[in-house]
């Protein structure tokens, strides 16, 4: 069965506007990656949302949760901001147990060329096969369980909380 990518947005997603300097979200790149990172693990992709995930909501968290629990793949990736990664993954470890749900992000842009994003996807299309069920998060080549994460805003790397 196919591993389901489910995308909402954050960094990854993000264009630069040359004009105003600011960041923003146009069309997802995932299909891209998954080109660039010569992927041939069946994948069904879908697009939940384009936020910046510090301007995330619970109601957008709920549509998270609502469409891993009625996915058909018990394999699922979220691409996701990572400025409230940890607490994403929180709320679907608390309500899905039967499904391995690996979040990752990119630190900087897709489009910045020299993004931790290509990295960092492959790393959670493995996990996402070779994980048991439960909820993780996958960054700089590591993944962490739900409940047990914080990105550490000094370094600027995701870290265990005990």
């Amino acid at each position: 069965m196919a591993i389901r990518i489910f995308i909402t947005g954050g960094t990854f997603d993000k264009e630069y506007n040359m004009l105003n300097g600011e960041l923003y979200f146009k069309d997802t790149h995932l299909h891209d990656l998954l080109e660039k990172g010569r992927n041939t693990v069946p994948v069904e992709i879908r697009t939940l949302m384009m936020v910046d995930s510090l301007e995330m909501t619970d109601e957008d968290r709920e549509l998270i949760a609502y469409q891993c629990e009625q996915s058909e793949e018990e394999q699922i990736v979220i691409t996701h901001g990572t400025d409230t990664m940890s607490v994403t993954a929180q709320l679907l470890a608390e309500r899905i147990k039967d499904k391995t749900i690996v979040l990752t992000g990119a630190m900087i842009p897709i489009k910045f060329g020299s993004s931790d994003g290509l990295f960092n996807l492959g790393s959670a299309i493995a996990f996402a096969q070779s994980l048991p069920h439960g909820v993780y998060v996958a960054m700089n080549g590591r993944y962490f369980k739900a409940g047990n994460v914080r990105k550490n805003r000094q370094t600027g790397v995701f870290e265990e909380t005990v």
